[in-house]
């Protein structure tokens, strides 16, 4: 008797284990199957299409690609959708039917983006690129006029590509302003870049990428207009080495220039030398102030 009470003891301990078991470790495996099941919510990229309309007029383009960037870089991505293309071409014959109308882009850029450009922000220079391939188009620069705006809320891909982070409107042209009063605001306190010895690095602060827009504004405004770089540097070393110097430094500011869409037969470069000085070339920061090329806009 005692025997079997002793194995009924030992079969009802198996039992009350088996039970507890499953009661406490089940609901454990239960919990960390739910926490593996719950993810993030997955945010899709943003995509905006190439929409162009006038609301006054019988243009109606929309195409479900757009011109694409990487994340703080101006330049637009290739290949180019052959749609995009198509819808560019049927914007340029609208505009030639139409010359009372203008066309503005608007480039967005977010404010973690970093600015590596020449104008104040990335969604003007964004609008600058696409303004050069509607150029390339045959839509005179006369006709476009090219914005930045902030916008947050712009997602990228996993490559960080920004899809479309331009958009268009088209309007009857208006006045674009005093032209002859903004080439007389350039002149009288022109871009002025300053370099190292035997140094060739342009960063620009906010105030020079500001003047830079001008210039390009001013450019793209007027039939005729062109803009001058002239290289100066300080009295060290012999005035022959100084002038092919100067140029050197002019020359580079032009290809900088070029490189953020000012077209390249609009830039005319000259060298001074240590001819001009406009500070002290016994002390070192005189020398410095004198080492420097200067962009100013002329007439037509």
């Amino acid at each position: 008797m005692s025997k079997l009470t002793y194995q009924l003891g030992i079969l009802i301990t198996i039992l009350l284990g088996a039970f507890l078991n499953y009661y406490y470790c089940c609901d454990k495996v239960e919990e960390i199957v739910v926490e593996e099941i719950v993810s993030e919510p997955v945010i899709e990229p943003t995509k905006n299409p190439f929409l162009v309309q006038d609301a006054n007029g019988n243009l109606d383009v929309k195409v479900n690609d757009n011109f694409n960037f990487k994340t703080s870089e101006m330049t637009i991505l290739e290949p180019l959708s052959g749609k995009v293309t198509e819808g560019v071409m049927q914007l340029s014959a609208y505009l030639t039917e139409n010359p009372d109308k203008s066309v503005s882009i608007t480039g967005y850029y977010k404010s973690d983006e970093v600015n590596h450009t020449a104008y104040p922000n990335l969604g003007l220079a964004r609008a600058g690129a696409v303004k050069n391939y509607f150029v390339s188009k045959g839509i005179s620069s006369r006709v476009i006029d090219t914005h930045g705006k902030l916008y947050d809320a712009m997602v990228p891909d996993a490559d960080n590509i920004y899809y479309g982070p331009v958009e268009f409107a088209v309007a009857t042209t208006g006045d674009h302003g005093d032209l002859d009063a903004l080439a007389d605001e350039i002149n009288s306190n022109p871009l002025v870049l300053n370099f190292g010895i035997d140094e060739f690095v342009i960063k620009l602060t906010e105030e020079q990428r500001e003047k830079f827009a001008k210039i390009s504004r001013y450019l793209d405004k007027v039939d005729g207009a062109t803009c001058t770089i002239v290289g100066h540097t300080d009295t060290t070393g012999p005035e022959d080495h100084n002038m092919v110097l100067g140029k050197e430094r002019a020359d580079f500011a032009k290809t900088y220039l070029v490189r953020h869409h000012i077209p390249e037969a609009k830039v005319m470069t000259e060298s001074k030398g240590s001819s001009e000085p406009i500070a002290d070339n016994s002390t070192t920061g005189g020398r410095a102030a004198n080492r420097r090329t200067i962009v100013t806009v002329n007439k037509p």
